[in-house]
């Protein structure tokens, strides 16, 4: 048996700040995020709504999606770097409130590759038979840690949730592949600052992600047994078109067939794959059986790639 998506859920609040409202508030302009960076609004959570609010919401739509019961859950992995507080884990305040008493909980922690991460370990679960069904979520709430008087970074980030449960599956089937790495030089590059808002070196992060995106397809790809002809789909983390751009042309792919949610919700970190995959899913773009490639990076520095087929 292999382990696959059996469902999966979203959740971004209903507060949208556009590039508009930013330019009332800092010296930037819609036309110079649009040019730099492909966003155009983003997602901003009320201050009631914390990390732990997004993730029930994104998971109770992939449980129902999935059909299973909150009993059914094995182990719960939320990978966040926004959690509500130190601790006790998001995954078990969502635990608490899923109703999923016999579950596991742990979050991870790879800033926007970890959803990645925690697909990658919650296949290794599933293909072990330790767990039936592993809940894994990605979610940010980053709109707690920005600046808003520094434009490089404050328009950005966004909030959000996506979900999805690992299941049991054909061989040969579902998750077949990960490519996952980090490079600790470059911590100095993106991290969260004394003061709790994020630092980042445009240029430097530029640089590693545009490289090291498109090494992870190419590799994720050669895993899986793959050629680039074989990919139907491209799901990268939704950061910066440019970079964006760069990841799609080294597997040679037609715009047509890479995820662009960019413009809508800015960056969410380690929500920003799974949103972008439902919406490809629920629009029509990813069908039964098709070849996907998800591809993130991230503070850490880190990076994460996975090849899956679809299941439903």
């Amino acid at each position: 048996m292999g382990a696959g998506i059996k469902g999966i859920g979203m959740y971004v609040p209903e507060n949208t700040v556009t590039n508009k409202d930013l330019e009332k508030i800092m010296d930037t302009s819609d036309e110079w995020i649009r040019t730099r960076t492909g966003i155009e609004e983003r997602r901003i959570a009320l201050d009631e709504q914390d990390t732990s609010f997004l993730a029930f919401r994104a998971a109770k739509e992939a449980m129902e999606d999935a059909d299973i019961s909150p009993d059914q859950i094995g182990l719960i992995l939320v990978a966040t770097v926004t959690p509500d507080q130190p601790f006790p884990t998001v995954s078990c305040m969502l635990q608490e409130q899923l109703g999923a008493n016999g579950a596991a909980a742990m979050d991870v922690s790879a800033a926007c590759s970890g959803f990645m991460y925690a697909m990658a370990t919650a296949k290794q679960f599933v293909d072990m038979g330790t767990y039936d069904y592993v809940l894994v979520v990605g979610v940010e709430k980053l709109s707690k840690i920005i600046d808003w008087n520094d434009r490089n970074t404050a328009v950005l980030f966004g909030d959000g949730a996506g979900a999805v449960i690992i299941g049991k599956t054909e061989e040969g089937k579902g998750l077949l592949a990960f490519d996952l790495g980090s490079d600790g030089t470059g911590g100095k590059y993106l991290y969260q600052t004394p003061e709790d808002t994020i630092f980042m070196n445009g240029r430097e992060v530029f640089k590693f992600a545009v490289r090291q995106m498109g090494d992870s397809c190419v590799k994720v790809t050669e895993k899986a047994g793959w050629s680039k002809e074989d990919v139907d789909f491209l799901i990268p983390h939704q950061a910066n078109i440019r970079i964006m751009e760069a990841a799609r042309q080294r597997l040679d792919l037609p715009e047509e067939r890479m995820s662009k949610t960019v413009h809508k919700y800015g960056n969410t970190s380690a929500a920003s794959i799974p949103i972008s995959l439902y919406e490809e899913v629920k629009n029509g773009k990813i069908k039964k059986d098709d070849k996907v490639v998800l591809v993130g990076f991230g503070g850490g520095l880190t990076w994460g790639a996975v090849a899956l087929t679809w299941e439903k």
